[in-house]
């Protein structure tokens, strides 16, 4: 196969909101002429429609790099900064764009995980082992998605079950008592496809602070999908995660769950309407048990989705409604529980020959803050088939946690019911080009943010307050070649995360990243490794706390030695470089794992 159709297929990201338009996506790539993918649209479309920056991490590159959290999959792709409190299963950040986390938007499966009360999703939770591919939308979604979409938007696709019988099961054992097992079968009946499986793994882990005690990490997750084809071509689809386990950190450890479901229904009407419904639900648990107190935070989102799309020669237009619900149980006594959003939304996409036009719009209403409208304009301009050039204009908006509005009085502290929504105004010109065996993307972009939730104060107590204006400037690259068994990618970052107030780099953002991917394979072998490089950053708005850049290698090799046997070791820090991304205290770093090896062994039933 050609880069260039591979590229089209899996370089570009597919991109949906429903477990249904998922299923559809992934069922069309299945057939090589049919160039389909699901976009920073609504809905699956062809691959020279997206007008996105995006990029894709597909399930050969999952098996290959085997990381033991799914951020370290997420690490130094274009536009991306993760920071966490040590390795193996502790607090992380993904910040897109130079937005922090809670202005991320998670989806699996097109299910929005996250905390209400911290705001972001728990990335440390989510079993890196039980998706079939990972896709990363950079730029402001809120026209999409409401609420969060400020830095843009990462989606984890669940493992998809196929027509006829497949089974899998893989065991593996690394350093830091590290062990691991998983399965999985799928099956069909008619129009009807099923796919179970789970996993198991548990590591008495690594210090996360210098001077420290090993803080271990145990998970168990589960996954199931039923997927139904209707003759006239709708389809329906209902999938269920749950991750569970504890987590032990420096003062005490945290029992978590979290878990989505969705059901998904289409159906065309006629040759021209389509229409379809979604129900979801998404929970995110914590029981912490710590030397100053326990505490429990538990929160569930559900949403209701109705979604029609109009489509005339190769025009279309798509309008919908969503209803979504927040609500939190806690041991704190917040002064609100619970809070409701409703949402009116809708796309028009135009192609004129070279040119193609999408317009979105989209209205929430939300009673604890009020009305937001968002919208985003993109144009695109195909010189040929290889050359491509986008301009975009966006605006987006996050909302206040339920930290920030409720959080009851306790030691000088107390939330603001007053506060406001983040907003953002976007601006991007992007140019790509794609060929038989290799490809480049360039992207330049700023982001103007109003009304930054920041530490303040009110009558004598510290409470968070709109106050901060924020410009984050960036470009990035990358690009990608295949050959004779070669496959190398490259991402180079450079972003300018300033604090407009203060003329200082916002927090925990590095300025720099770059990573390189290559791998050869030769015959029934596969050889591997990857250099993540990243620069300073400090922990603090004053830029008094400096942490230093760092530079890692990895390295990864497979063999597949027998019919449907394989086995694969991954080396994650060959040089067992020390570095840090985050400051517990003044004087204490939190720091990621050494040198950290995992030796795997894996049989597929086809």
């Amino acid at each position: 196969m050609k880069f260039s159709r591979m590229f089209a297929r899996t370089l570009v990201i597919p991109f949906a909101f429903s477990p249904l338009s998922i299923a559809v996506a992934q069922d069309a790539q299945e057939e090589p002429l049919n160039v389909i993918v699901v976009t920073g649209t609504y809905g699956p479309k062809t691959v020279g429609e997206s007008l996105s920056s995006v990029t894709v991490i597909t399930e050969e590159e999952i098996r290959s790099k085997a990381p033991a959290d799914f951020s370290e999959l997420l690490r130094s792709q274009p536009g991306i900064n993760v920071v966490g409190n040590g390795s193996f299963g502790k607090s992380t950040s993904v910040n897109v764009r130079g937005v922090r986390n809670a202005g991320t938007v998670f989806l699996v499966d097109g299910v929005k995980m996250h905390s209400a009360t911290s705001g972001g999703a728990s990335w440390q939770y989510f079993p890196t082992e039980l998706i079939q591919r990972t896709e990363i939308v950079r730029g402001p979604r809120s026209s999409l998605y409401g609420a969060d979409a400020m830095g843009g938007v990462v989606q984890a696709f669940t493992l998809d079950p196929k027509y006829g019988q497949r089974g899998w099961v893989e065991a593996g054992a690394g350093n830091f008592d590290t062990q691991k097992v998983s399965a999985g079968i799928s099956g069909s009946a008619g129009n009807t496809r099923v796919s179970l499986s789970g996993l198991h793994k548990e590591t008495d882990g690594t210090a996360i602070v210098e001077d420290g005690e090993d803080k271990g990490f145990r998970n168990t997750a589960g996954l199931g999908r039923v997927v139904h084809d209707f003759d006239n071509g709708g389809q329906a689809n209902v999938v269920m995660l749950q991750s569970e386990g504890n987590t032990e950190y420096e003062g005490g450890n945290i029992d978590y769950m979290v878990r989505t479901f969705g059901f998904g229904l289409m159906t065309p009407l006629n040759d021209y309407w389509k229409t379809g419904v979604q129900f979801s639900e998404s929970r995110d648990e914590t029981d912490t048990y710590a030397s100053w107190g326990d505490s429990t935070y538990n929160t569930r989102l559900r949403q209701a989705r109705w979604e029609n799309t109009f489509s005339y020669s190769v025009h279309e237009l798509v309008v919908g409604t969503e209803l979504q619900q927040d609500e939190v149980n806690s041991t704190q006594d917040y002064s609100e529980t619970s809070r409701t959003n409703t949402a009116v939304f809708g796309q028009l996409r135009l192609n004129f020959g070279p040119v193609d036009t999408q317009l979105s719009l989209r209205s929430d209403d939300n009673e604890a803050y009020g009305t937001k409208e968002t919208g985003g304009l993109a144009v695109g301009y195909s010189f040929d088939r290889s050359h491509r050039v986008r301009a975009s204009y966006g605006t987006a908006f996050r909302a206040p946690t339920f930290n920030d509005l409720y959080w009851p009085l306790s030691f000088n502290y107390q939330g603001n019911p007053n506060l406001k929504p983040e907003k953002s105004e976007n601006y991007e010109l992007g140019a790509s080009g794609n060929y038989d065996r290799w490809f480049w993307d360039l992207a330049v972009y700023q982001m103007d943010i109003d009304d930054l939730i920041a530490s303040g104060q009110i009558g004598g107590v510290d409470t968070p307050v709109n106050v901060n204006e924020a410009r984050i400037r960036g470009t990035e690259v990358s690009g990608g070649y295949e050959f004779d068994g070669w496959r190398t990618s490259i991402a180079l970052t450079y972003m300018d995360p300033e604090d407009r107030e203060t003329g200082n780099q916002l927090r925990r953002l590095t300025k720099q990243t770059a990573r390189i991917d290559l791998d050869k394979s030769v015959g029934n072998f596969v050889f591997g490794g990857s250099v993540i490089a990243e620069g300073d950053r400090y922990d603090d708005a004053a830029n008094k706390n400096e942490l230093p850049g760092f530079a890692t290698l990895d390295l990864r090799a497979g063999w597949h030695f027998a019919p449907g046997w394989s086995t694969r070791l991954t080396l994650a820090n060959v040089l067992d470089k020390e570095y840090s991304t985050a400051r517990k205290s003044a004087t204490q770093n939190y720091i990621a794992a050494g040198r950290t090896g995992m030796l795997t062994v894996r049989y597929d039933l086809h």
